[in-house]
Parts: structure tokens; sequence; C-alpha cells
């Protein structure tokens, strides 16, 4: 494939709703002989059940969690179910980049010591600078969170991913979307509600940082089942003039 390919296995927010698992994105990218690089950003509620419909789990290369918050890493431990007691034996570690304390918050979850905890089943690396792996460049963005939380700017092939994560409205956004061919945004609250600062970003919000950045494609995501997503996305239109859509789960995006 050219470029990269972006899938949306779940973009439910804060939690999982009716249709479908909390946030989970495949991204994928050939290298320069041909073989394809899988990257699952993020592995929230439900996410592996929706996983299974669009890769074989075994075939993936790497996990990011922007965070530690449930809706966002705790199916890292039913993935760590599956890797670790496979039929075809115990697979190999790869890679689960994430905040400080990944690690320990994982092994926590799934009630394991300390030591090894997770880590003969993943290999833990922190954000702390760009990285590649593969063909990919990976660009952590510190963002507005009341933990540790990170946008990702991802680039391949000569196209560039950039997903929020979790974030409230921060200038960091427009560094992180800086001419991006397509901005995953969060966008979990209403505009003139009565919204906690430091949080989350209304629609409007995510129109006018991709407007801000420069953004070619804004796909809106998650959106809590409370919330009339297409209200979500109004306000997005409403603030940023180019092509803007709702992420669904199942939906391609060819970069």
């Amino acid at each position: 494939m050219a470029g990269m390919r972006l899938t949306i296995v779940g973009c439910s927010g804060s939690y999982p709703g009716p249709g479908g698992a909390a946030s989970c994105y495949l991204v994928e990218a050939d290298d320069a002989e041909g073989r394809t690089w899988r990257l699952v950003l993020d592995m929230g509620n439900g996410a592996l059940g929706a996983l299974h419909h669009v890769v074989d789990p075994l075939a993936v290369d790497a996990v990011l969690l922007s965070h530690l918050h449930v809706d966002h890493c705790i199916d890292l431990a039913s993935y760590y179910v599956l890797r670790k007691y496979h039929p075809s034996g115990q697979q190999p570690p790869i890679p689960v980049w994430g905040p400080k304390g990944t690690a320990r918050r994982m092994a926590r979850a799934y009630g394991l010591p300390k030591k090894p905890g997770m880590k003969e089943e993943f290999d833990f690396r922190r954000f702390d600078e760009p990285f590649g792996f593969g063909p990919f460049l990976v660009t952590p963005v510190p963002v507005d969170h009341p933990v540790d939380a990170f946008g990702l700017r991802i680039e391949a092939g000569g196209r560039t991913l950039a997903y929020t994560g979790d974030t409230g409205p921060t200038e960091a956004l427009t560094t992180l979307a800086r001419d991006a061919d397509l901005f995953l945004a969060e966008a979990s609250f209403r505009a003139g509600d009565d919204n906690p600062p430091h949080l989350h970003l209304t629609g409007a919000d995510a129109g006018a940082a991709a407007t801000a950045a420069g953004a070619r494609l804004l796909v809106v995501t998650h959106v809590p089942p409370w919330h009339d997503a297409d209200g979500i996305l109004a306000e997005a239109r409403a603030t940023y003039a180019g092509p803007a859509e709702l992420a669904k789960p199942g939906a391609i995006y060819e970069l």
C-alpha cells in the first residue's frame, strides 16, 4: 500500500457504547521491501474483540497507549492472555509504548506482581522523544489531560496521521496536527455545556484545532454514547471549513 491505512476499530468515548468498543485504531504501512507493519493505537474496553474483525491480533507489531485511563488501555490485559496462552505457543514480546508507569499499571490491572508483570509478553517503552519503528516515524506530543497523556503524530510513506488521544484545548494540538493528511480528534464535550477544564474537546474545539493546524481531513472520534454524535460533528463543521466526518467502527482511510 502507498502511504498509510487507518482502520477504526473502536471509537466510543469514555466507555463502550451500543455501537462498539472504546478507543482503538489500527495503522498500517509498508516498508521498502513490501512488508506490512501494523500499529494499534490504544486498546480500550472491548477493543480486542473488535480487533479480530479487522486483523489477526497476532499480526500486530506494536501497541501505543496514549494514556492510562481504562477506555484507552484496559484490553491490553486481555491481549496479554491471548499472547501468553495462545495454542500456538507463547508469542514473542512486542513493543508497547506508553506514559511512565505503563508496565506497573497493566500488571495491577490483571492482579499480577510487579515483577515480572507483563514484561515477558510486552517490551514496555516510554514516550519521551520521536522514534522510528518499521516504516513509521512517531512523535509523541504531551497534551492536556488529568493524567500523563500524549497525542501521536505518525508519519509514513509521505503521509501524516495525527491523533489527539484525550485532551482539553491546548496549543500543542497545532504542533501535533500541522498539515496532517488526517486529524483524528476526540470531541467528548458539547459547546455551551458547563464542561470541566483540562479534560476533553468539544466538537467546536476539534474543528478549531483542525483549522489552526491546516489539517486536510478531520475525523471526529471519542463521542460518548450519551451525546448526539451528529450534533458534535455539526459543531466541528462550524469551526472547520474542510472535510469532516464521524469515526465509525470498521471505517478505513487510505492516506
